[in-house]
């Protein structure tokens, strides 16, 4: 259940949280033909918040918004000033963000094209997304039934609404069947990524990863894999096949809502010793130490709310 906070910014203004709302023929309610994002902001060790990696998010949600032909009501700066309006306003440290953009009522049918566009941000508090306990000892995931959108019929850059239907049977079939998380193979039967994390892969002390072809650029994957090669991890980008998961020595996946987790098991495989291995708890420990503003290396990944 979501942690109401007292406002939310649509549209040029901010709105009391219960009375932020669309028309039930909002075009991206029927058809998914929407972008949005997902950013945190963290308590700062020496007081304060900033919002990770701010600047990278939303570009990618204009980018997002380009590569389907959504053509965005807000400039970007506006959008980056009202992500910081909410945070101030709601008296949020440590916040999950959200901004969305939609089409709007008008035209129905799947071309819509002058319907207005619609722009939201909506920021609350969320703790870890796969349970503080996922954080420390690890998580059971399952390979899905469910591929991974094929590159040409669903667009893999774009965090694009409609496009989460696939992930979200994937997670519901992982969930049900008793694991905390789904993996993806992509259509050519590779690893892809979990149905809201990239995914990591460890071996001989070596990381290897999927590239980004047929997964989402994620923008924590693009930071973890800067913390690997500041530590002087060896980070690989290549073809996975599913049965180098099971033989992997740790595996971890990443995301802005799964941070930096752990996958303890795989289709009821141990991974390694069944535990976090030295790898991912030294990038996890480094991956923290930065959002929380605890190593200088990485203040330009922070945006300070004032």
């Amino acid at each position: 259940m979501v942690e109401k906070a007292k406002w939310i910014w649509q549209d040029g203004k901010l709105v009391p949280w219960d009375e932020a709302r669309v028309h039930v023929l909002t075009h991206t309610l029927h058809y998914g033909f929407g972008v949005f994002e997902g950013i945190r902001s963290y308590a700062l060790a020496g007081g304060g918040s900033a919002v990770f990696r701010l600047d990278a998010h939303l570009r990618r949600l204009y980018d997002s918004a380009k590569i389907i032909g959504l053509r965005p009501a807000v400039p970007l700066a506006d959008l980056h000033a009202a992500v910081m309006l909410v945070l101030k306003e709601n008296g949020l440290r440590e916040a999950y963000i959200r901004p969305i953009m939609l089409v709007g009522c008008g035209a129905m049918g799947l071309y819509a094209i002058d319907n207005p566009v619609g722009t939201v941000v909506a920021a609350f508090p969320w703790g870890a997304y796969l349970g503080e306990e996922g954080l420390a000892r690890g998580i059971r995931a399952k390979v899905s039934s469910f591929a991974r959108n094929h590159i040409n019929s669903a667009m893999a850059k774009g965090k694009i609404c409609g496009h989460y239907v696939n992930n979200i049977m994937a997670k519901s079939e992982a969930v049900h069947a008793g694991y905390h998380e789904a993996i993806m193979l992509d259509t050519a039967g590779f690893v892809a990524e979990a149905s809201g994390e990239n995914l990591f892969l460890v071996k001989d002390g070596v990381v290897h990863t999927p590239g980004v072809a047929t997964v989402l650029g994620g923008v924590t994957r693009d930071a973890v894999m800067a913390i690997m090669r500041d530590l002087g991890i060896a980070v690989v980008e290549r073809n996975i096949a599913r049965d180098e998961l099971y033989i992997a020595d740790e595996i971890l996946i990443t995301g802005t809502a799964a941070e930096v987790t752990p996958v303890r098991e795989v289709d009821d495989r141990p991974i390694g010793a069944g535990k976090p291995g030295p790898v991912t708890l030294k990038v996890q420990a480094a991956y923290f130490d930065a959002v929380k503003g605890r190593n200088p290396a990485y203040e330009g990944w922070l945006t300070r709310v004032r």
